[in-house]
């Protein structure tokens, strides 16, 4: 019986042994975690801000085509603003076609923009002068 704890308590400090060494084998995994874990955070927040603002270019040249397209044809929809400038030619009558467009953005951290206190959405606006229809 004797013969049979020792070799318990043998077998139980070689484990806290291998468990020892294995701690020490993973010292430097803590360090790159610690490195990693907000390298990718700020890698996220980069690539998110890159999209936006791509994403923003990108519809603002789609709104600013619709815009002169619809300026040109007489078009307006609901959400437009036409704004009536004065001239001091009489015969001159401005027109200024203001249109707008809004879109969802895509999310790589989930609640950065939140966070921030925003939304997820770009909104642009188009401008096109009017042309007179005859």
């Amino acid at each position: 019986m004797c013969n049979f704890s020792r070799k318990i308590k043998n077998l139980k400090q070689r484990k806290i042994l291998d468990i020892h060494t294995f701690i020490r084998a993973e010292d430097g995994n803590v360090e790159s975690a610690l490195v990693l874990i907000p390298l990718l955070i700020l890698f996220l927040i980069c690539m998110e801000l890159i999209v936006a603002t791509n994403l923003r270019n990108g519809d603002l040249a789609i709104e600013q085509g619709d815009a002169s397209r619809r300026a040109i044809s007489g078009e307006i929809h609901s959400t437009d603003e036409v704004i009536e400038l004065n001239s001091p030619d009489p015969f001159a009558h401005i027109r200024v076609l203001i249109s707008h467009r809004r879109t969802g953005l895509p999310q790589l951290v989930p609640g950065l923009i939140a966070l921030m206190g925003g939304a997820p959405i770009i909104e642009v606006k188009g401008a096109a002068v009017m042309e007179p229809i005859n």
